[in-house]
């Protein structure tokens, strides 16, 4: 065994036996929700409306079938406005084995709520995932990318066992509460949103001052370095994705040649739901040792 074999062999493992690395493939539904939903605009506004709505209608099929191709799981943070106008498409998310999480009702900017207003989303999200879909998430999105002092004990609180909405580490960490340890997070980085790469919308401008999409096949490269970069050194790696963003026709070969990297390790790339990723993590860390 040479000097560095025997380094890399004599780190601990943060993840089931015979895996290197955790992958959490995770994409955002957000159709047509958004800015405009909250501020009333959007159904003056076809064009951000269909721009929204090609996600669920006709991107997130496609995506589904690739990611069925690979043999990949994935989570899906879906607003619950979204179930209730493409039930069918979402239905199909838990056909295919794939989980599915919370992300606000109307993709709400939770950083200006009040914790009872955060309640009330929380509340009529889960009555319309178990109404509409039979199933009770267990994790949560920020959809704005931010939120408030109080949100991660009221999620914890709420039944929530992890988050994946902030960027404090590579792996997976637990929020502290006044209560002590919180739910999970998993983390994720803007670097690795689509919408860095990938997005224009001319009305509304977003991202502000974006004017030009960048060459797919570096955004590949990039996915990909990125991911084996995480790999190497045995982390966790999740994606902040969406298929009205990722999954256009054009745009498949570079989902596919990341679905294709990960594949390439076989088992010891642990690639499944985020859930999966914070039970194992609650698991291995009991809070009595924490």
């Amino acid at each position: 065994m040479t000097a560095k074999s025997a380094i890399k062999s004599a780190k601990p493992s943060l993840w089931p036996q015979g895996r290197q690395s955790a992958v959490a493939l995770a994409f955002d539904v957000d159709g047509p929700t958004g800015d405009a939903m909250l501020d009333g605009s959007l159904l003056s506004n076809p064009r951000y409306f269909t721009q929204g709505s090609y996600g669920p209608w006709r991107a997130l099929p496609r995506l589904l079938d690739l990611l069925a191709a690979y043999g990949l799981k994935a989570t899906f943070f879906v607003p619950t406005w979204v179930v209730e106008h493409w039930p069918s498409q979402c239905e199909r998310i838990l056909r295919n084995a794939h989980e599915i999480a919370y992300h606000g009702h109307y993709h709400e900017v939770f950083i200006d709520c009040s914790r009872q207003q955060q309640l009330d989303i929380m509340g009529r999200s889960r009555n319309i995932f178990q109404s509409r879909m039979g199933v009770t998430p267990v994790g949560f999105r920020t959809p704005s990318g931010d939120w408030s002092d109080e949100t991660a004990q009221l999620l914890h609180e709420f039944g929530v066992i992890y988050s994946s909405s902030m960027r404090g580490d590579d792996r997976p960490y637990f929020h502290a509460t006044s209560r002590g340890r919180g739910l999970v997070e998993i983390p994720g980085r803007w670097d690795i949103d689509d919408y860095t790469a990938l997005a224009y919308s001319e009305e509304p401008d977003f991202p502000i001052g974006l004017d030009r999409i960048s060459g797919y096949a570096d955004v590949q490269k990039n996915w990909c370095a990125e991911f084996e970069g995480y790999h190497r050194e045995g982390l966790c790696w999740t994606t902040i994705l969406h298929p009205k963003v990722c999954a256009k026709p054009g745009r498949l070969a570079i989902l596919e040649g990341l679905f294709k990297a990960i594949t390439s390790h076989g088992d010891s790339v642990w690639a499944t739901h985020c859930a999966e990723i914070a039970k194992w993590w609650i698991a291995q860390h009991p809070e009595d040792a924490a």
